[in-house]
């Protein structure tokens, strides 16, 4: 299933005034990871339908999404969304998936209105890879590559294919999606930054499961204009890992060398 029509709502349900709900909603088969759905599907569904409920004046400045189980795939879902408080400047929303009576994903998004101010620091984050012509892909190997990289074009310039026990533990290249959509929008590069494999992967010899704990994006500028199937730049680090726990962070640009996004996060390998 494209992209785009898993990101499009229903018409929602109100039930209150700060509070609205999309039922069922499901996942298919080629966007599952392991025994869930790919994280960045959901993470970009539930923002979907956030966003239907933002002003248009306010930015998002910052995206957190807790994976707390499994959701079941073709498996009926709702998404419920409320909006914690509306300020003048701010305004904060929390959405999730309840799947079986059960909590599957939190999300909690952070909107700000752009504001005149003295106070300017400019990110200086800066890369020199070139966009592939010919990208060096994670292989589709039966049983072992998550069905959901299908739907994306990942180019690994720095780092091991994973499970190859190398001794790095970072990620440099690139990313699009493979049936691109018209244009990456919030919700699609919500969806394609979680796309990258955990950094600590290449370090095992063998298989293993890993499991996103917690994902925070912070989002530099308003949302860029950037084509459907332009590239994007990504560099991920790997911060400290010990007791089966790794802490990574990652930078993305966009198909003009603007940094436009900032992402962290904590992931559980059980190796």
């Amino acid at each position: 299933m494209h992209v785009n029509q898993l990101l499009s709502m229903p018409e929602n349900k109100a039930t209150s005034e700060t509070s609205w709900l999309y039922n069922n909603l499901s996942i298919p088969k080629d966007w599952s990871q392991g025994r869930t759905s790919y994280g960045g599907i959901s993470a970009g569904m539930v923002f979907s339908a956030i966003q239907e409920h933002a002003d248009d004046a306010q930015c998002l400045r910052a995206y957190t999404t807790n994976f707390i189980g499994p959701i079941a795939l073709e498996t009926p879902f709702d998404i419920v969304v409320e909006s914690l408080r509306v300020g003048k400047n701010v305004a904060q929303f929390l959405g999730k998936i309840v799947q079986d009576g059960k909590t599957c994903v939190i999300c909690q998004a952070v909107f700000g209105t752009p504001r005149a101010s003295n106070v300017t620091v400019a990110n200086k984050d800066s890369h020199d890879m070139t966009p592939p012509k010919k990208g060096n892909f994670i292989p589709q190997i039966p049983k072992v590559t998550p069905k959901f990289l299908r739907h994306f074009d990942l180019s690994v310039e720095g780092g091991g294919m994973p499970f190859t026990r190398k001794k790095t533990s970072h990620y440099h290249g690139w990313m699009r999606y493979k049936e691109a959509p018209e244009s990456v929008q919030m919700a699609h590069l919500i969806t394609i930054i979680d796309a990258w494999p955990p950094t600590l992967l290449q370090m095992l010899k063998w298989p293993a499961p890993a499991s996103t704990i917690s994902w925070h994006i912070d989002f530099l500028h308003p949302m860029p204009d950037i084509a459907g199937d332009a590239w994007l730049a990504y560099q991920a680090d790997t911060r400290q890992a010990n007791d089966g726990y790794g802490h990574t962070e990652a930078t993305i640009w966009s198909q003009t060398h603007q940094a436009i996004a900032i992402s962290r996060q904590t992931v559980a390998i059980f190796d």
